[in-house]
């Protein structure tokens, strides 16, 4: 599957692209997911963002074996358009168990540039049975806590805002621990006031028309969104586990088993 909107710079796309080919083609491995990450897929770009794609690749079967095993992390060169690098699965695996959220943010990214829909469910699947949400929502809650530390300019606000809005979509469906990636669909699949919507709409459309957002504050309705938000969601920091570590590990053995031998 693909999904590139028009919106992005087609030099750029096949210059990732190829970046992507020369991966596998330099690395002996498969590419089964890659997307973009980043501002752009979070849905707020700046006109300068810069490129984040994020892959997920599969190594040969006896790779995995190897007493001296090459790195679970392969990057292409960083410049200020280019910041393309990819997890191995085995890695990507070990995380998802350990209740890492940037894995089923890359899964539900709205920017495809290349990708197999079975692997994406096959692991979303194995998201949903051991994802914690107690450890997804202190991830964010900590995400935000940790950006509100920093000097919190208008530009930067977007990045207590999404997880603030990530919370609040937590809140408002218990069963799941895998919320979507861009922050104009957390808002439009939560019990959001119209009003906090209305005015993120305005704030993302100021910034994808300027370089420079200023020194100016945010919004007092969502900054108002925001600190009720946090404050309703300090109670992740109490949630116990929602499984035992080795059933979880046990569930992710089989995938990864039977994933290797559907790509090496």
């Amino acid at each position: 599957m693909r999904n590139v909107p028009p919106t992005l710079d087609p030099e750029v796309v096949a210059e990732i692209d190829r970046r992507l080919v020369g991966v596998e083609q330099d690395h002996g491995v498969r590419v089964p997911w890659a997307i973009e990450s980043g501002s752009r897929a979070w849905g707020f770009p700046s006109p300068d963002s810069d490129y984040d794609c994020r892959f997920l690749f599969v190594r040969r079967s006896d790779d995995y074996l190897a007493l001296w095993p090459g790195r679970d992390v392969i990057e292409t060169p960083l410049d200020a358009v280019f910041d393309v690098n990819g997890w191995d699965l085995a890695k990507t695996v070990r995380l998802l168990v350990n209740g890492n959220a940037t894995v089923t943010e890359w899964l539900r990214s709205p920017i495809v540039y290349s990708g197999d829909e079975g692997f994406r469910d096959r692991l979303l699947t194995l998201a949903a049975a051991v994802a914690d949400r107690g450890r997804i929502g202190r991830h964010y809650l900590h995400v935000a806590h940790r950006q509100q530390e920093r000097d919190l300019t208008l530009k930067r606000f977007f990045y207590v805002l999404r997880p603030a809005s990530t919370l609040r979509w937590l809140h408002d469906h218990p069963e799941s621990a895998t919320p979507p990636m861009d922050l104009s669909t957390l808002l439009a699949d939560s019990t959001v006031p119209s009003h906090v919507r209305d005015a993120t709409a305005d704030l993302i459309e100021l910034k994808a028309r300027t370089r420079e957002m200023g020194t100016a504050t945010a919004p007092d309705v969502l900054q108002r969104f925001v600190a009720d938000e946090l404050d309703r969601a300090a109670g992740f920091d109490d949630v116990p586990p929602s499984s035992t570590a080795t059933e979880a590990r046990q569930i992710a053995e089989d995938y990864f088993r039977a994933e290797l031998r559907r790509w090496s």
